[in-house]
């Protein structure tokens, strides 16, 4: 037996099926760990450009084209994935372009085009982040909406320990000292990389593009995908008159309208953290490639208990409530980073000193910023994995695609704001850290914004739901 949508019954959908479903986070998240946070980007910033200011701004601005092409095309795309039916083909094409754009990234060596490098990532992204919109609308088919908070932190948190063992293995077996030509482990890089030349830093990229292109077949084999196929053409015509009537429909559905605008702006906030944060850190203490690492590892290891506790959390608090909590400790942990530096933190109200007892963050200043870090582990799982399940609760099955392409719309709309306004402060002051400063303000006003959203969203009234 079959429901209208051509799928079995969400009771009799086999648990490989969810399974796979949960595998595209396990495939897709080191493009996310190792390439936009703690390995590839840093080396960007920190050894790629003529110096560090430089390198954050032509990031930021590099996160935020990707940030528009995103904000303009996914409400599109999900709404004529609702014509089209079936999710799958569209999550291959852009796979395929998403993989030759990381392994176009192997050729960022130092001295290369900063421009042609930053397409190239932006391709990457944008073809990422289209593959998740069609992947988060298939959860609505797949499971029950009691379970969504549960399946979606479980497969964040896979997703996350995917991430972290990409990350381990290259700062153990790659990522070298330039000075030693040793990694961590004390061995010489494998295949030959020369870290003087960036290689072990940028090899992160045909290795993300590598685990995605294997670990996307479960998805692919064993998740359910059906729906009414109809011809491209008419699909594209009728998609992009439902995405009109659903812009339309949005407004006048006050809960959801007000939770895609707190997503909105503290996603902006989120995208923006996770970019340039890594970066920020290495040009600050002169963190090396396996510093990083290793910091990425640490704020791994904690997402990962994080999302396995807040999928249980979700199922008896709900949704919203992870999601606030989540986002007080990413503005508090925000103020932290920022406002540590070489011998100081709280904004040098606490003198840390200058010494340094050799090691890895060997400095009290380093130690009290992975402290803020942590926190950013603890929450950016859950605030991005409970936003999904607070999105799906407020949705039905047959809206899902073009609901989810709004959803991608809130989370990218303004998401070349957070991230040009870091890259224009740090651009017209000099500062990396006053750059960073300006994240702050999209967390504050996200928090505020959803504490008077109603939960599910889909509901009457502008009142506050109890967190």
């Amino acid at each position: 037996m079959t429901d209208v949508t051509g799928l079995p019954p969400k009771a009799a959908v086999q648990r490989r099926g969810v399974l796979g479903w949960m595998m595209f986070d396990w495939a897709a998240q080191p493009f996310f760990t190792v390439v936009t946070t703690f390995i590839f980007a840093p080396y960007f910033i920190s050894r790629m450009a003529s110096d560090p200011a430089t390198g954050q701004a032509a990031w930021g601005y590099g996160i935020a084209a990707g940030g528009f092409l995103i904000a303009v095309l996914s409400p599109v795309l999900g709404s004529i994935a609702d014509q089209t039916g079936p999710r799958k083909p569209w999550i291959a094409f852009f796979a395929v372009i998403k993989i030759l754009a990381l392994y176009g990234l192997w050729f960022a060596a130092p001295g290369s085009s900063l421009v042609g490098v930053v397409a190239l990532f932006t391709l990457a992204a944008v073809a990422a982040e289209f593959s998740i919109v069609f992947n988060d609308s298939m959860l609505l088919r797949l499971v029950p909406k009691a379970d969504i908070g549960r399946v979606s932190n479980l497969a964040w948190g896979l997703g996350y320990l995917g991430g972290m063992i990409v990350l381990i293995f290259i700062i153990a077996f790659l990522a070298a000292s330039p000075e030693t030509g040793r990694t961590i482990i004390g061995i010489s890089p494998l295949f030959g990389l020369d870290p003087v030349l960036g290689e072990d830093a940028r090899a992160s990229a045909p290795i993300s593009a590598l685990w995605y292109g294997i670990f996307i077949l479960p998805m692919f084999l064993f998740t359910p995908d059906a729906g009414n196929r109809r011809a491209l053409g008419v699909a594209v015509r009728d998609g992009l008159i439902e995405l009109r009537s659903t812009l339309g429909e949005v407004r006048r559905r006050a809960g959801i309208f007000r939770f895609l605008v707190a997503r909105m702006i503290y996603q902006d906030g989120v995208n923006a953290l996770l970019a340039l944060g890594g970066g920020f850190a290495a040009a600050m203490f002169g963190w090396s490639i396996t510093e990083i690492g290793v910091y990425g590892i640490l704020l791994n290891i904690v997402a990962i208990f994080s999302c396995l506790y807040a999928s249980r959390l979700d199922t008896r608090l709900g949704s919203k409530s992870v999601v606030l909590i989540a986002i007080a400790l990413l503005l508090t942990a925000t103020i932290g980073i920022v406002s540590t530096g070489p011998g100081f933190t709280f904004f040098g109200a606490l003198m840390l000193g200058d010494a340094d007892t050799g090691g890895l963050f060997g400095t009290a200043a380093e130690k009290a910023y992975i402290a803020f870090g942590l926190l950013i582990g603890i929450a950016f799982g859950p605030v991005q994995a409970s936003s999904r399940a607070y999105m799906a609760r407020s949705v039905t099955e047959e809206e899902s695609g073009r609901y989810f392409g709004i959803y991608a719309l809130a989370g990218r709309a303004t998401s070349f704001l957070a991230p040009f306004m870091v890259a224009t402060v740090t651009a017209l002051s000099g500062s990396p850290r006053l750059g960073m400063a300006t994240i702050v303000l999209f967390f504050a006003a996200g928090l505020i914004i959803l504490w008077t959203t109603p939960y599910p969203a889909d509901q009457p009234g502008t009142a506050p739901a109890a967190p």
